[in-house]
């Protein structure tokens, strides 16, 4: 019985070591996530506080459906988009409020956003928060009648 109990006991640990890792991998702290109501809310507010939106979605998400005014670079898994989102950062002041989201799979298997949002804080970004969307931008975004764009806006891709 006793190895039994060890056994479970050190399961246990070993557990608990993996969600640690798995936490820590995030770039953000749990203050600069946020639900999309709270965006929302943020969007209606007065236009000289309105963040800077960069959607990180696949393109052909980004052409289909996107929160209005939204920049896009490409997709946040692809190291091109860093490159180009790091050229646009360059003139940006560094308290610019920014805000990032994706929508392209559930939030637990984003490829996208992490890779976002790590560029922009190692490039010394101090106001970056992301948008952490449970399903996917249809079900979270534009089911529930928040505001979109939609078309192919190729003028405002890079």
């Amino acid at each position: 019985m006793n190895k039994l109990i060890s056994k479970t006991l050190a399961v246990a640990a070993v557990t608990l070591v993996l969600a640690a890792v798995a936490v820590s991998q995030d770039p953000w702290t749990p203050a600069q996530l946020m639900t999309p109501e709270q965006l929302v809310k943020e969007l209606s507010s007065k236009p000289a506080e309105k963040p800077t939106l960069i959607d990180v979605a696949f393109r052909i998400l980004y052409q289909t459906a996107r929160i209005p005014g939204s920049l896009y670079f490409g997709d946040g898994r692809d190291p091109g988009t860093i490159e180009r989102l790091k050229d646009w950062a360059k003139s940006v002041p560094k308290n610019k409020n920014i805000v990032i989201y994706c929508g392209c799979c559930p939030w637990d298997h984003c490829p996208n956003v992490r890779p976002v949002f790590q560029g922009l804080k190692e490039m010394g970004f101090t106001h970056l928060r992301v948008v952490e969307i449970p399903n996917n931008f249809g079900k979270d975004w534009v089911e529930k009648g928040y505001p979109v764009e939609k078309g192919y806006p190729l003028e405002k891709s890079n």
